[in-house]
């Protein structure tokens, strides 16, 4: 077998390395995994895994700065090709509740084990999950320019922890449905009217940002 299959393979089994840890660690939490129950999960031998990760700290290191980067990348293009804030907020959301919904695991151990990553790491985390925070609070204060820095942070947070509720609540509810609701919550939260969802195709440049008619008066 030549170098090049084995390379092919390499990614396949990285992504089941993640997925598995992802699993355990969510149900049995960080301290109570180790790397032979990840190997196993995932199909390989423990030894394996060290081909992809030199540590069961640098898998979960892996797993949530893949959660700031599902989030946090996408939300600057969002921000950026969104014809007005309404919709900038309204893309945010939507991104945010299809996250929760399809990544449900990898942001459980986001929220319950991210003090368990080594400084630095957790420093670079904090730092990225402060820049996709002010993407919301900066076009929300575009929006409800009435509201202080704080009251917009305030906000944000409540409407990021709407969409989060379902991470250790099981609703009953179908994917669909389940959208539409914390969707609804999260924009209640904002004190914004949902804007019709745009195809991300036609987001083309930045356009006037303020939009008035998506301000909701308290």
């Amino acid at each position: 077998m030549d170098e090049a299959r084995v390379r092919r393979r390499d990614p396949a089994r990285k992504e089941r390395i993640l997925a598995a840890s992802a699993e355990l660690i969510s149900r049995h939490g960080y301290h109570a995994v180790g790397l032979a129950d990840i190997g196993t999960a995932a199909g390989i031998v423990s030894t394996g895994v060290y081909r992809h990760f030199e540590s069961k700290a640098a898998i979960l290191a892996a797993l949530l700065h893949r959660v700031m980067d599902l989030l946090g990348d996408t939300a600057g293009t969002i921000v950026g090709k969104a014809p007005d804030d309404a919709v900038a907020i309204s893309e945010l959301v939507r991104h945010h509740v299809g996250v929760a919904i399809h990544e449900r695991r990898i942001l459980q151990v986001y929220h319950l084990e991210a003090r368990s990553l080594p400084p630095e790491d957790l420093r670079r985390l904090r730092r990225a999950q402060r820049h996709y925070v002010e993407e919301w609070v900066a076009a929300l204060t575009r929006l409800r320019p009435g509201l202080t820095d704080g009251e917009a942070r305030v906000l944000v947070h409540a409407a990021i922890g709407s969409i989060q509720s379902i991470l250790f609540h099981n609703s009953g509810l179908d994917s669909d449905r389940l959208a539409v609701v914390l969707a609804g919550a999260a924009h209640a939260c904002l004190g914004v009217k949902p804007r019709a969802l745009v195809d991300s195709h036609s987001l083309k440049g930045s356009g006037n940002r303020a939009n008035s008619d998506s301000h909701v008066n308290h």
